[in-house]
C-alpha cells in the first residue's frame, strides 16, 4: 500500500494574523475576515450547521450528485479522462471527494486545505481504501493565491471545489480563483458548486437558523479574537444579524453590539455604539447565467450545468481552454 505524502504550504504566523485582525477592527466599518470563524469550535460548528433544516446548500448539492451522478461522472471523464490528478479544493474530511473516485479513477488526488494537519487522518483513512491512488495532501490558504507546486498535477487535472466557498469572494476575487484554476486544471476541467440567487425568505433562515446554531458559530469569533489578539470581548454584549444586501446580491453576516461598548486589546481599543456592527462574512448568490459568463471571463472554453428541481443550487464542469 502507497503511504500519503503531505507539504504545508501555508505557514501559521499568529503575530501576522493578530495584525490582521486589529487592521479589520479599527477600520471603518469594522470587519473581519470569515477565516477567523474557523477555529476548531467554530469547524465543529459548521460541520453543525450543515446539518439544519434550514441549510439548504449541502443537502441540495448532494441531491444533485445523487440524481444526476452518472451523468457528471461521464461528463467529467471526458473532459479530464481517468487517471488524471483530482485537486480537491476547501477538502476537510474529503468526504465529497472520495464518493466520487470509484466513478473518475483519478491516478492521483491532492486535498487542499489550509492546514495540512487538518486532512492527515481523513488522508490516511482514504489511502487504506484505495491503496494504489497517489494521495499528496497540501497545506495552503488559496484565498491569496492558488498556485501549487510544481509536479504535484500530472497531466490533466480535474480541479473539484463544491459546496459554495465560491461565494465567500467578491466577484473580482472570485474571477481571479477562477483564472488560477484554469491554470491548475492544465488543459482539463473545474467541477464547481454555485449557490444560486433565490427569494430572500429561503436565503436568510439559513444563516440565521431558529436553534441558533449559525449565531453561535459567528458568537464564537469573539472568543478566538480573545485568544489571538488579547481583546476584551464580551460575547453577551453582542447579538448575531444575517440580512441580505439585494445590491449586492449577497447574504452578510455581523455580530451587532448590544450597547455602546469600548473593546480594549494591548496597544489599541475600538468604541462601538449600541447596534454597531461587525461585518464577519459574505456570501454572494449568483444567477446561473451571470455565473456561466464569470467562468467564460476566466478562460473557460465550456460550461455545463446540473441544478435540482427548484434551481436553488447548480453543479458546473467548465472545461479548462
Amino acid at each position: 500500500m502507497r503511504e500519503p505524502s503531505f507539504l504545508q504550504l501555508h505557514q501559521i504566523d499568529s503575530a501576522l494574523l493578530a495584525a490582521e485582525a486589529v487592521a479589520g477592527l479599527v477600520s471603518w466599518p469594522a470587519t473581519v475576515s470569515p477565516k477567523f470563524l474557523y477555529d476548531a469550535l467554530g469547524s465543529r460548528l459548521f460541520d453543525a450547521i450543515t446539518e439544519l433544516d434550514e441549510y439548504y446548500p449541502t443537502r441540495t448539492e448532494a441531491a444533485i450528485f445523487t440524481r444526476r451522478g452518472t451523468d457528471i461522472a461521464d461528463a467529467v471523464l471526458g473532459a479530464v479522462g481517468p487517471g488524471s490528478t483530482l485537486v480537491d479544493l476547501g477538502a476537510g474530511n474529503c468526504a465529497k471527494a472520495a464518493r466520487l473516485f470509484d466513478a473518475l479513477a483519478p491516478g492521483r488526488y491532492v486535498p487542499v486545505d489550509i492546514s495540512v494537519e487538518f486532512l492527515r487522518q481523513a488522508v490516511e483513512s482514504l489511502q487504506r481504501h484505495y491503496p494504489a491512488m497517489e494521495m499528496v495532501g497540501v497545506g495552503l490558504d488559496f484565498s491569496g493565491r492558488l498556485a501549487l507546486p510544481e509536479g504535484i498535477v500530472d497531466g490533466r487535472a480535474l480541479v473539484f471545489y463544491p459546496g459554495s466557498s465560491i461565494g465567500n469572494f467578491s466577484p473580482v476575487d472570485a474571477l481571479r480563483l477562477l483564472r488560477e484554476a484554469r491554470e491548475l486544471a492544465a488543459g482539463g476541467a473545474l467541477l464547481i458548486g454555485v449557490d444560486l440567487l433565490k427569494p430572500v425568505a429561503l436565503l436568510e433562515p439559513a444563516y440565521d437558523d431558529a436553534l441558533g446554531v449559525t449565531g453561535a458559530f459567528n458568537l464564537n469569533l469573539l472568543n478566538h479574537l480573545n485568544r489571538l489578539i488579547g481583546s476584551n470581548f464580551a460575547v453577551r454584549d453582542w447579538r448575531h444579524a444575517a440580512l441580505f444586501n439585494a445590491a449586492e446580491s449577497r447574504i452578510e453576516m455581523h455580530l451587532e453590539a448590544r450597547r455602546g461598548l469600548t473593546v480594549s486589546w494591548p496597544g489599541g481599543e475600538r468604541m462601538f455604539m449600541a447596534g454597531e456592527r461587525l461585518h464577519t462574512e459574505n456570501s454572494y448568490k449568483w444567477r446561473r447565467a451571470d455565473f456561466e459568463a464569470l467562468l467564460h471571463d476566466a478562460g473557460f472554453a465550456r460550461v455545463r450545468t446540473w441544478t435540482d428541481e427548484r434551481d436553488w443550487f447548480a453543479l458546473m464542469l467548465a472545461q479548462a481552454a
